[in-house]
């Protein structure tokens, strides 16, 4: 299996690469947002369709055997390899020409994130990892930060359609009380990996789905980060929460937001 992970891993990074040149050439301009919506502040565009079509049948043809699993067209494949793939994350800020959004690709072994691979074409950084084998942006080794002390500390607090004011303004109150900064800025998978390269020292969402984490998952492990058991709960089916976090603050975290880590 190592070397059928390697073909696999080289080629789906060619891929998103190339995904990648496709989505920040269809980006609209900056200025109002430019898209349908599918729930309140859940925006689709033209260009989250075209990228999830681009890199299933680019997987398909190399590698029929394998199952996949997109945020638009669902599980359209089975296999004990899966890809699973969110093509435009953050697409609200997508659909405004703003910078924060990415491509993101995983492939799970059975129930095991194996694989990941996350570009933000934007600002020409491209992650990956491999279970094992580490976790790297533009070729370079990432890691979570050392920060301990809370109160010097960066955390996201994510949003989505589903999540309820008063659970939100809870958990905002609950982090804010341990001495954090929150920040807020509209893509679970780069606040996933801003926590692997250690921008931020944690994120919490109250509701997140697989194809938005199951790249972010690896990267997380291999850099060293702390995680809640998010698969074990329930995120192989259904919108689930997650906590990541430094492991210098991740009790304090986890106690705030009532989250265990694994």
């Amino acid at each position: 299996m190592t070397d059928a992970l390697s073909r696999r891993f080289n080629a789906a990074q060619k891929i998103v690469q190339k995904a990648a040149e496709i989505a920040l050439q269809m980006q609209p301009n900056p200025g109002g947002p430019k898209g349908f919506l599918k729930h309140t502040q859940n925006w689709l565009t033209e260009t989250d369709g075209k990228i999830e079509n681009f890199i299933s049948k680019s997987i398909q043809s190399l590698f029929p055997e394998d199952g996949f699993q997109g945020e638009e067209e669902g599980k359209t494949r089975s296999g004990s390899l899966r890809w699973i793939v969110d093509p435009i994350d953050g697409t609200s800020n997508y659909a405004r020409g703003r910078n924060r959004w990415c491509i993101s690709l995983g492939l799970m072994e059975e129930n095991i994130p194996t694989l990941g691979i996350i570009s933000t074409p934007y600002v020409k950084e491209f992650y990956t990892a491999r279970l094992g084998k580490g976790a790297f942006m533009n070729g370079y080794p990432i890691h979570v930060s050392d920060v301990k002390d809370p109160k010097i500390s960066m955390v996201e607090l994510g949003w989505s359609h589903v999540s309820k004011i008063e659970e939100f303004l809870k958990n905002a109150k609950a982090i804010l009380n341990t001495g954090a900064m929150i920040r807020t800025l509209g893509s679970g998978t780069m606040s996933l990996v801003d926590v692997a390269t250690g921008r931020l020292d944690g994120h919490y969402e109250m509701a997140i789905n697989l194809w938005d984490v199951a790249a972010a998952l690896v990267l997380l492990k291999e850099a060293g980060a702390c995680i809640s058991p998010f698969l074990e709960s329930g995120g192989l089916y259904q919108m689930t929460p997650i906590l990541t976090a430094t492991s210098g603050i991740a009790d304090i975290l986890s106690k705030a937001v009532s989250i265990p880590l694994s």
